[in-house]
């Protein structure tokens, strides 16, 4: 008689970027501040500030975000080890969004958008991208969120090079109940999700 086969325990985990968390997104982000010095404020500045900020400005702008009340993004953490990040929260903290002509507004309703995911290299292709997705749907609900908002590539059958895949991919926002509600461009479409309201989470202050 063979034996019931043993549960595997879950390594991993995803918790909001809160102010005892930084070292933490420092360390996953590593001296390159994720992609060319960017800690992952491109879209939370306008252009003139992008295009003049220095990284070490950036790094500090990042980390009063994450000192702040609303944590500014998701932490993945694998064993223990932070390995990925997604960036979300008020479609109206991203500059960038609120200038953008390709991005520009669906309608006037209040939304919250997931604008960046970063995961470390040798943790890609592991399901990451979607687990974040799942984890930013419950985190933007249990504060107050009714729809969010992504900004997804269409592969188009395309295997995405370096970074190019930051946004995320179509058919992952698709496999986590998002719908298209815009194309201003063929391989750019603006997705949806419904949210059901949660009761509010504790704020985390520290570590597990």
């Amino acid at each position: 008689m063979n034996p019931r086969p043993s549960k595997t325990k879950r390594t991993w985990a995803v918790h909001p970027a809160g102010p005892g968390r930084w070292e933490d997104l420092a360390q996953l982000f590593g001296p390159h501040g994720a992609c060319s010095g960017c800690w992952c404020m491109y879209r939370r500045l306008t252009r003139h500030d992008a295009d003049t900020m220095s990284a070490e400005q950036r790094r500090n702008r990042l980390r009063r975000l994450v000192r702040s009340a609303q944590p500014p993004g998701l932490i993945g953490y694998d064993k223990g080890e932070p390995v990925a990040w997604v960036s979300l929260g008020p479609r109206t903290d991203f500059a960038a969004l609120e200038a953008s002509r390709l991005f520009r507004p669906v309608d006037d309703r209040p939304v919250w958008s997931v604008v960046c995911f970063f995961v470390r290299r040798d943790q890609r292709r592991q399901g990451w991208m979607r687990r974040l997705l799942r984890a930013a749907a419950d985190h933007a609900a249990q504060n107050g969120a009714t729809l969010l908002e992504g900004y997804p590539i269409e592969r188009g059958g395309r295997d995405l090079t370096g970074d190019s895949g930051f946004t995320g991919v179509v058919s992952t926002f698709r496999g986590e109940g998002f719908r298209e509600v815009a194309r201003r461009r063929a391989d750019r479409p603006i997705m949806r999700r419904a949210l059901r309201q949660r009761r509010a989470a504790r704020q985390e202050d520290g570590h597990d």
